[in-house]
């Protein structure tokens, strides 16, 4: 699929002033494949450590967050030569090693040649911190959001959609193809934007299958705020998102928060924005 995010990607790998990345959103939105992607098409090669599949690197961490020695641990890891400039190196799931999300400071004040783009849950990055700071002002965020109605577009091969509407657009034109790709645009309404749903569906075009992966993906988001959030609240959370579906459905689009009735406080609110969760709700 052909993401947005690769111009962005490609911006920062080329900025004099760049600092290592962390690139976030909620979960399967894209964010390991674009940067795998990212690192075969515009690097040498690509270094990948999963810190929540591959437990044994946390150790590498543990000690002091020498960029040097480090470096050296990770490159005798994955057998493979991590060169300044050259290599890209991906540290996925960040958010499961405190240390690791730390000494991207030291890479930043120490090791600035290297390229490293680190990719995390959004829910984890914000709040999974607890013994360990976090490196304020040496890192750049980039977010992911699944994919907008342009990219469902050019991911089923209409690319010729995609300039029409632009063109369209461009010289606030009426456009003669208006109620056909409003019908793209009501597929895209019910399909959503996660990679593995649009994939899917382009492959089978089965709305039962689409539906299915959906629950999945939810039902993923809820684990994740369990693991992150704690018993009682994720609870509350799991109480909000039932409640918001009413509410999104209703003619007037408008949100009664006093429909929340399980929800106390602001606070539960804020959890829930900072997740970015269930993109397509």
């Amino acid at each position: 699929m052909e993401r947005k995010i690769e111009k962005k990607l490609v911006n920062w790998k080329n900025n004099s002033s760049r600092l290592p990345l962390i690139l976030q959103g909620a979960r399967q939105v894209g964010k390991t494949y674009s940067l795998l992607q990212f690192g075969r098409k515009y690097y040498n090669n690509t270094a990948y450590f999963n810190f929540e599949s591959r437990s044994e690197l946390h150790n590498i961490f543990d000690r002091d967050l020498s960029p040097a020695r480090i470096l050296r641990e990770l490159s005798a890891y994955t057998s493979e030569p991590i060169i300044p400039g050259g290599s890209l190196i991906i540290f996925d799931e960040i958010q499961a090693c405190e240390r690791a999300l730390t000494s991207l400071k030291y890479f930043t004040e120490e090791a600035p040649e290297y390229h490293i783009a680190a990719a995390g849950s959004l829910l984890g990055v914000t709040i999974n911190r607890k013994n360990h700071s976090f490196p304020v002002g040496k890192i750049q965020f980039l977010t992911m959001h699944p994919l907008d109605f342009e990219e469902f577009l050019l991911a089923r091969g209409k690319d010729q959609a995609v300039s029409v509407i632009r063109d369209s657009y461009e010289k606030n034109e009426a456009c003669s193809l208006h109620e056909t790709f409003l019908d793209d645009y009501r597929i895209f309404i019910g399909v959503g934007g996660m990679p593995q749903v649009v994939n899917e569906f382009i492959r089978t075009r089965d709305y039962n299958m689409v539906m299915a992966m959906q629950k999945n993906i939810i039902d993923a988001y809820i684990a994740d705020m369990a693991k992150y959030a704690g018993q009682s609240v994720t609870m509350k959370i799991i109480a909000a998102l039932k409640a918001s579906r009413p509410n999104l459905q209703r003619r007037t689009g408008s949100f009664s928060i006093k429909s929340l009735k399980a929800v106390q406080g602001q606070f539960i609110m804020n959890r829930l924005l900072i997740g970015c969760l269930l993109p397509q709700w």
